[in-house]
């Protein structure tokens, strides 16, 4: 790694978190974040001062972050969504959605406190729009996301050298959202959608807004409308 920032991106094989990695790449040495070490290695690739970092998120400590003495960027996009409506999902579900939703994100924060205070540096949570608002059927995803909103709030206002951001996407365009699709028996509509590099260019916003702006909060909904 070189004397420029450094950001560490989980997620980061496909979908936003790639597409994050991207567009900070040209300005920090990046951490690709992962369990998949091909895939993350095909994105470093391509970016000047990238290089993978392999990891299983739900497991990650204290030797996972030992070489990491400065941080400035950490940008959460891990995440998982099974949907189901609440008499019907087992409790299995409610505990792999949090454990990946927000225990992993809660753990490796706190990993990477002591060097995110040493670069005065910024945490960023790609949350969702289920983290505003709960409908049927996304109970469980959006329980983990209202909980993950909580987290950064609860960090912003203990860590005030840091900054902290909570981006609220809409609908985007990724392998997730197939998933989704799927799970609820709709058409898949792209041109409905947010594309990863939109969502990634708000979190470029953030990261890059002068040292007088501390953006705590980010919604972006795509502008085709409510997806039916």
């Amino acid at each position: 790694m070189s004397e420029r920032p450094t950001a560490l991106i989980t997620g980061a094989s496909r979908g936003v978190g790639a597409a994050v990695a991207r567009v900070l790449a040209p300005t920090h040495d990046v951490l690709l974040g992962g369990r998949d070490r091909k895939a993350l290695d095909e994105v470093a690739a391509g970016l000047p001062g990238a290089r993978a970092w392999p990891v299983e998120l739900t497991e990650v400590t204290e030797a996972d972050v030992a070489d990491i003495d400065r941080l400035d960027v950490l940008v959460h996009s891990a995440g998982v969504t099974t949907l189901g409506r609440i008499g019907e999902l087992p409790v299995s579900v409610w505990r792999d959605t949090m454990q990946v939703n927000l225990f992993a994100v809660a753990e490796l924060t706190r990993l990477l406190l002591p060097a995110l205070r040493r670069a005065g540096g910024h945490v960023l949570c790609v949350n969702s729009g289920s983290g505003q608002r709960a409908n049927p059927g996304w109970g469980a995803y959006a329980a983990s996301k209202f909980a993950l909103r909580a987290f950064a709030d609860a960090l912003r206002q203990e860590e005030p050298e840091l900054r902290v951001t909570t981006v609220y996407p809409g609908r985007i365009d990724t392998d997730m959202q197939r998933s989704v699709r799927e799970q609820e028996g709709g058409d898949y509509q792209p041109d409905r959608y947010l594309t990863a590099e939109t969502v990634a260019r708000a979190v470029l916003a953030a990261v890059t807004a002068g040292p007088d702006a501390h953006l705590t909060e980010l919604t972006i909904r795509p502008s085709a409308g409510p997806v039916t």
